[in-house]
């Protein structure tokens, strides 16, 4: 199949002529512009390409818009979690006929970034939320299509949300924790401070009352939210000789991996002396050492049931709803 480069070299024209006679643009003659379209319909030059780009400037509300925000990206990186949320849009906005664009958009540009996708006319946007607060809510308002907020929820703000029923799964962990070793659960608490992660607390001190527990009495311990940045925290803090509680649940499986290396390498034996239960269920969980208990998220349909959620209010224009997917624990040999 011949490439526009090739089309060019043997018919003595420049890339840029070639390419102005294929896309229909102007500045070349009829002549030209008939000798390159019957030469690439006889070598069998591939159209489609045109096409496809023509149809998304001419119809860009047929395109769909997943902006990943990042504001410290400590949460937010490129992890199986995200990637499996954008495989579910993806699947679901193809399945309707949609075309999916993802781009990053940081803090510093992120009024730039919004306000160009708003001139683009996209048919609608499904937005990952994990690192934005009530502050960022400002730049939802410059886009002119209907939103999706993914994996986060702020209360007043007239926007549809998906996200993980984080109460209930930390609930479910919490409570296996104090029934299993019929003591008062520690806290692995992420030092960043996100909706998630406090809907993840909510949870947590829930399963503490229920079971008749003092919410003050837990031990709590704030770690970064990455495998490594736990990983310090959690050798810091052992080397400090602060306390220790027999089990714990951790906001991410991220903290939990990196709480359970420094613990090992101080000597405790998991869960023997420490129980570890993390949150997502990411594929390390089958290889740490020991396997991690943890809260499975349904990730790809969570990201499917956000796509749907914006497709329905494309075609039908709805109400804002929330929905939370709800989540179960696996367990495994940390606790």
């Amino acid at each position: 199949m011949i490439t526009a480069k090739e089309l060019a070299k043997q018919l003595n024209l420049s890339e840029a002529a070639v390419s102005m006679a294929l896309n229909g643009k102007v500045g070349v003659s009829e002549k030209t512009r008939a000798r390159v379209l019957a030469a690439a319909e006889e070598q069998g030059y591939d159209f489609s390409r045109i096409k496809e780009r023509q149809f998304e400037r001419e119809h860009p509300e047929g395109n769909i818009l997943f902006l990943i925000y990042k504001k410290h990206g400590a949460v937010v990186a490129d992890t199986p979690f995200f990637s499996e949320l954008t495989q579910g849009i993806e699947a679901e906005t193809r399945k309707q006929g949609y075309r999916l664009l993802v781009r990053y958009v940081y803090e510093e540009d992120s009024r730039t970034q919004f306000s160009l996708a708003a001139k683009e006319g996209f048919g609608g946007a499904v937005i990952l939320g994990t690192e934005m607060d009530e502050g960022d809510l400002p730049l939802l308002s410059l886009l002119p299509f209907p939103v999706v907020l993914l994996d986060t929820y702020f209360e007043g703000a007239p926007y549809d949300s998906v996200l993980i029923n984080n109460v209930q799964g930390a609930y479910l962990a919490t409570g296996y924790l104090i029934s299993k070793y019929r003591t008062q659960a520690g806290y692995l608490s992420s030092s960043y401070p996100i909706n998630n992660f406090s809907e993840r607390a909510d949870g947590f001190y829930k399963a503490i009352r229920k079971s008749g527990l003092s919410p003050s009495r837990s031990i709590v311990h704030r770690l970064t939210p990455s495998a490594e940045g736990a990983y310090s925290d959690m050798l810091e803090l052992l080397d400090r000789g602060e306390e220790l509680a027999r089990c714990y649940f951790a906001d991410n499986d991220l903290i939990a991996a990196g709480a359970m290396r420094a613990l090992t390498e101080r000597g405790k034996r998991i869960p023997q002396d420490v129980a570890v239960v993390g949150f997502d269920d990411m594929p390390l969980c089958a290889y740490t050492s020991p396997t991690l208990t943890t809260v499975r998220v349904p990730k790809q349909e969570m990201g499917r049931a956000a796509a749907k959620r914006l497709l329905d209010k494309i075609k039908d224009g709805l109400p804002p709803v929330k929905i939370e997917v709800g989540t179960s624990l696996i367990r495994r040999t940390s606790a």
